[in-house]
């Protein structure tokens, strides 16, 4: 055990350090590709809701057409 901590120099230590900072950046970056894609997906939901009120409102605008062709005959 004694021989395993004494080959931890402050070089490997160093080392050590900088391949975990390394790493975070590579996480950094994967995030950044995921926050492009969350923002690209609030884009189309956000164009599929207006898609659905414009549906909507044609189909009641239709219903109250039909409603109101029905009364009047």
């Amino acid at each position: 055990m004694q021989t395993m901590r004494e080959s931890w120099t402050d070089e490997r230590l160093d080392d050590l350090k900088e391949n975990v900072n390394e790493r975070f950046d590579q996480v950094d970056k994967r995030f950044d590709q995921v926050d492009k894609r969350f923002d690209r997906v609030e884009g189309e939901i956000g164009e599929l809701r207006r898609l659905t009120f414009y549906g909507f409102l044609g189909l009641a605008t239709m219903m109250v057409t039909g409603f109101t062709g029905l009364a009047i005959s």
